[in-house]
C-alpha cells in the first residue's frame, strides 16, 4: 500500500495492515506501491494493533524446499554476497547461506567487505536441515577449475614449445613463471649463456616474457623452462669465431690462484 523510509505497509485482507521492514528486500529501491509480495505472518497484532509481517522469512520458507532439491551437498548454485559476519560472509542463494572466510578464495582474503554485493557461483558443502542452514565454498570451485586447467595445459605442452609467461616469484636458484594456469621453474643456469650472480639481475616480478619448455613431468605437474635456449649457443662454431693464434679483447671476470677467467663474449670464457 505504501513504501516508507524504513518499512513497507502491506494489505493482507485482515482488519489492519501489516508492516514489513524495508531492509528485508534485496532491492529496497525497487519496491513500490501496488506490488504483490509474499509475506509470513509473525504476529496478528503488536502493541500498536499492527500486523507484524516478514517478507524475508516468507521467501526463506518458500525457497527452502526448492534449495534442497537443487543444492544437494556437492551441487553448485549462484548467490549474491549480502554482508560480512564473524568468520565469513552471508550469501543470498534464495535463502541465506554461510561462506566461511577460508572458503572464499585459495588464500583467505583480508578485505571481506570487497565481496559484498557481488554474485558468484558456489559449491554446497553442507546442509543442516534441522537448523536450516547451508555452508558454501567458492574455494573448492576455484581449485577444481585450476586443476582442470593445469591438466589441459600439461596435456598440450611439449618440450621445445615457446610459451608466454609472467614472473611470479624470484628465488636464489631461479624464478617461477606463471604460464596462465601452471607454474614453471626457470633455473638460473637456464637464464643466460653468460654468468649471472642472482636471477634478479635478469628478471623482475611481474615481468612478461617468452620461455622455452625444456621438460614436462605430467605426474608431478612440474615444468622446466629455459630463456637462454631462445638464443644460439655461443660455443657453437667457437673455432671459427676464436681461432687459435688470434688476438682478441676480453673482460676479466674472476681471479683464481692459478690465473684469471676472461669473458670473450656473453657465455664464452677463457
Amino acid at each position: 500500500i505504501e513504501v516508507r523510509s524504513k518499512e513497507v505497509l502491506v494489505d493482507i485482507g485482515y482488519k489492519s495492515e501489516g508492516i514489513v521492514p524495508l531492509n528485508e528486500f534485496q532491492e529496497p529501491t525497487a519496491v513500490k506501491a501496488g506490488d504483490e509480495i509474499d509475506v509470513l505472518v509473525e504476529k496478528l497484532e503488536n502493541k500498536d494493533g499492527t500486523v507484524v509481517l516478514s517478507h524475508e522469512k516468507a521467501e526463506f520458507k518458500k525457497n527452502w524446499d526448492k534449495i534442497l532439491t537443487i543444492c544437494n551437498e556437492g551441487g553448485r548454485i549462484n548467490g549474491k554476497v549480502k554482508s560480512v559476519v564473524k568468520g565469513g560472509l552471508v550469501v543470498n542463494v534464495g535463502v541465506e547461506a554461510f561462506l566461511p572466510a577460508s572458503q572464499i578464495d585459495v588464500t583467505t582474503p583480508k578485505n571481506l567487505a570487497g565481496f559484498v554485493g557481488n554474485t558468484y557461483e558456489f559449491k554446497v558443502v553442507k546442509i543442516n536441515q534441522d537448523r536450516q542452514n547451508i555452508v558454501l565454498s567458492r574455494r573448492e570451485l576455484i581449485e577444481a577449475e585450476r586443476t582442470e586447467k593445469r591438466g589441459k595445459i600439461l596435456g598440450e605442452m611439449t618440450p621445445g614449445d615457446i610459451r608466454k609467461g609472467t614472473v611470479k616469484n624470484i628465488t636464489d636458484f631461479g624464478a617461477f613463471i606463471d604460464l596462465n594456469g601452471i607454474d614453471g621453474l626457470l633455473h638460473i643456469t637456464d637464464m643466460s649463456w653468460g654468468r649471472i650472480g642472482h636471477p634478479s639481475e635478469v628478471l623482475k616480478v611481474g615481468q612478461e616474457l617468452d620461455v622455452v619448455v625444456l621438460d614436462v613431468n605430467k605426474e608431478k605437474e612440474r615444468v622446466s623452462l629455459g630463456l637462454k635456449q631462445k638464443m644460439a649457443n655461443p660455443w657453437d662454431q667457437i673455432e671459427t669465431k676464436f681461432p687459435v693464434g688470434a688476438k682478441v679483447k676480453g673482460k676479466v671476470v674472476s681471479l683464481v690462484p692459478y690465473g684469471a677467467f676472461v669473458q670473450l663474449e656473453p657465455g664464452v670464457e677463457g
